[in-house]
């Protein structure tokens, strides 16, 4: 979202408290403040010369009486208000001293995120990040290759989901082209049955037929499909998901335009699958997903042993093929 001229822009650090339960933290607005009885995540105004972390640590003490001992960036997200552009950067808080009680008389709830409104009328900038904070911080593409492979491919499916997966892409370009058409589809059916049952659910990239997506639980388009589309696909289920494949702001915007649920972006690390490209690094991802609007997937020679390095760079989660299978 571009800020219009004729608004101010408000930069504000604000804090998904999150406990051991992934339950979290809200805040009822005091009556004498704007939106008073709305709820809100925890946080305030950025001051001048402060980072939005430092910023957030400020305010969280103030408001909380917390002091806050681990915190990683997240996604910054701009929302319009009526007098205002809100500049919110969200960071996730897991570790902190004290016990969290309103120091301006404000009411405290802990809900799950999925669960949020039913605490009392939110505010509208708290809805992105509360739906964001449900998505796995997993995401695994598949690269089976061919028929005479699926069956080893499941078995290693059936791995990846006793270990937790909640996320799988089908993303099969390399498909033989001589093979029967409905391999293909089958090879889709038996991954949705399992991850299915396990609780996860399955994306099929914009490469493969678009009936394919609405059979599954949604797309990941190229960027290229992507830029095609004058809008986001339609789904019958409104737990759908929609990501993109990103390689910088003018990929941002577009899947900000199609409301994605999610970007992915990279290289970062080296790896083998794109051998002359040279990776971004961590210090370019976090740079460059601070103007993404949306939870950002880390990709590129990223395995699930690097989450926690992912996300102190301010990715959402990690993804990959051969970290996960």
């Amino acid at each position: 979202m571009t800020p219009s001229p004729h608004k101010k822009t408000i930069d504000v650090a604000v804090g998904m408290i999150l406990d051991a339960q992934g339950r979290v933290l809200l805040a009822e607005r005091p009556a004498d403040k704007s939106w008073s009885g709305w709820w809100e995540l925890p946080g305030g105004k950025i001051e001048p010369g402060e980072t939005p972390l430092q910023a957030l640590v400020r305010e969280l003490d103030e408001e909380l009486g917390i002091q806050v001992t681990t915190v990683t960036p997240w996604v910054t997200y701009t929302h319009e208000y009526d007098h205002a552009f809100v500049k919110l950067a969200f960071a996730l808080v897991t570790g902190w001293e004290g016990t969290p009680y309103g120091r301006e008389q404000q009411k405290l709830s802990w809900a799950l995120p999925a669960e949020a409104d039913s605490v009392g009328p939110l505010l509208p900038a708290a809805y992105p990040p509360l739906r964001w904070l449900q998505l796995p911080t997993e995401y695994a593409i598949t690269d089976i290759g061919s028929p005479q492979a699926l069956p080893d491919f499941l078995d290693r499916l059936d791995l990846a989901l006793a270990r937790g997966l909640k996320l799988v892409q089908l993303r099969e370009p390399g498909w033989p082209d001589g093979t029967d058409a409905s391999s293909l589809h089958d090879a889709l059916q038996a991954i949705m049955a399992r991850c299915h049952a396990a609780g996860a659910r399955v994306l099929v990239n914009s490469a493969h037929p678009e009936a394919w997506w609405h059979e599954a639980d949604g797309v990941h388009l190229r960027a290229t499909d992507a830029a095609a589309l004058p809008a986001r696909p339609s789904f019958d289920r409104d737990s759908s998901l929609v990501g993109v494949s990103t390689h910088g702001s003018r990929e941002f915007a577009q899947a900000r335009a199609l409301q994605a649920d999610f970007i992915v972006l990279g290289p970062v690390l080296p790896t083998g699958s794109h051998p002359g490209r040279a990776p971004m690094g961590w210090d370019a991802f976090l740079k460059t997903t601070r103007s993404a609007g949306l939870p950002a997937y880390a990709l590129g020679g990223v395995t699930p042993d690097l989450l926690q390095t992912a996300r102190q760079h301010g990715a959402h989660g990690v993804a990959g093929i051969r970290g996960w299978w």
